[in-house]
């Protein structure tokens, strides 16, 4: 499509050419002929200067940005946010392909199963009793749903998803394969030298617009429910323990390990490989950074780091004084020598 039809789809005014022809959208290096591509960053600007896109998706004008120092070598289409217009882009240009529709026969179905209008159940699924299922839901191959599930508008269950008996997933949710949502909490109470397995009979209540990521456990609670709040992201491989509450709109990256009964606030960022230990608080717009272990509360709207998890600030200025420990020990050796005492 011309530039011109694309803004009008996406948003945003065009510098240069409008008629200029797109025919894909591409990363900055990559991107070639009939490509357009975004700018985000002042320090990607000579990438763009030296680009074969055809067009570039940037905040403000390129010539601009380079001080007048050579005019954009393409037409830009200015928005105010230029990843979230390379998203749209994305979705113009490759819209994700149809799948199969209706219920296939060899799918199974249980008892007292109500389904909407406009669902596709794919071959080999599970459905068990007492399930509701909602319009425009989709249950790829090999997905295991138990009894007493419901399921809302719009949901998209990707292949080998196991979702256990008791679990509420709200609309417009994408759960990528391999995840188990509903398994059992890792609780035991020592007896007689003996670890007794405790029961888990609550649920997990997985709420609106909430994207769940490729093998992610989310356990259920030992009574109550575990909650993932409306509009969370999580990334692959993250153990959400029983009984864990995390709020709306968070961020947890891959590989995260939440354990039991911890309560996380709204819009947090917990970063990749993160461990937080059971029954604390993290506030909401809390950040943890990347491998952090957090083994005591943390306070809204703060930044932690390390392990022990401690505030930002306070963990630089440590990690400055570590990095030099040789250098100080070597100086109080030579301080201790001066002064005649021993090693």
């Amino acid at each position: 499509m011309k530039l011109r039809e694309l803004a009008e789809r996406i948003g945003g005014r065009i510098s240069g050419d409008p008629d200029i022809e797109i025919t894909g959208v591409s990363g900055i290096n990559d991107a070639g002929h009939g490509d357009i591509t975004y700018f985000a960053e002042k320090k990607y600007l000579q990438n763009i200067l030296s680009s074969n896109a055809s067009a570039v998706i940037a905040k403000e004008e390129i010539a601009g940005l380079s001080g007048g120092e050579r005019p954009a070598p393409m037409s830009v289409l200015i928005v105010d946010n230029p990843q979230y217009a390379f998203a749209r882009a994305l979705e113009v240009f490759y819209a994700a392909p149809a799948g199969l529709s209706g219920i296939s026969d060899k799918a199974v179905i249980g008892s007292n199963v109500s389904m909407g209008g406009d669902i596709s159940v794919h071959p080999f699924a599970f459905i068990g009793n007492n399930t509701a299922l909602g319009r425009r839901v989709t249950v790829s191959t090999g997905v295991f749903i138990g009894e007493n599930v419901s399921i809302g508008d719009g949901t998209f269950i990707y292949p080998n998803v196991t979702i256990r008996e008791n679990v509420t997933i709200g609309r417009n949710v994408i759960i990528h394969p391999g995840t188990v949502i509903g398994s059992d909490g890792f609780g035991y109470v020592l007896e007689k030298g003996a670890h007794y397995k405790i029961p888990h009979v609550g649920g997990v209540i997985i709420e609106d617009d909430v994207e769940i990521g490729a093998n992610v456990t989310i356990d259920r609670a030992t009574v109550g429910n575990t909650i993932i709040g409306c509009g969370t992201k999580i990334d692959n491989l993250v153990q959400v323990g029983h009984n864990v509450r995390i709020g709306k709109n968070c961020i947890i990256v891959a590989a995260v390990a939440i354990a039991g009964s911890v309560e996380i606030g709204d819009w947090v960022i917990l970063a990749g490989q993160v461990g937080v230990r059971d029954h604390i608080k993290i506030g909401s717009k809390a950040v943890v950074s990347g491998q952090s272990g957090v083994m005591t509360d943390v306070p809204e709207g703060e930044i932690y780091s390390g392990k022990p998890a401690i505030p930002h600030k306070t963990w630089m200025r440590a990690q400055s004084i570590f990095s030099k420990l040789p250098e100080y020990i070597q100086r109080l050796k030579e301080l201790e020598k001066r002064s005649g005492r021993p090693d």
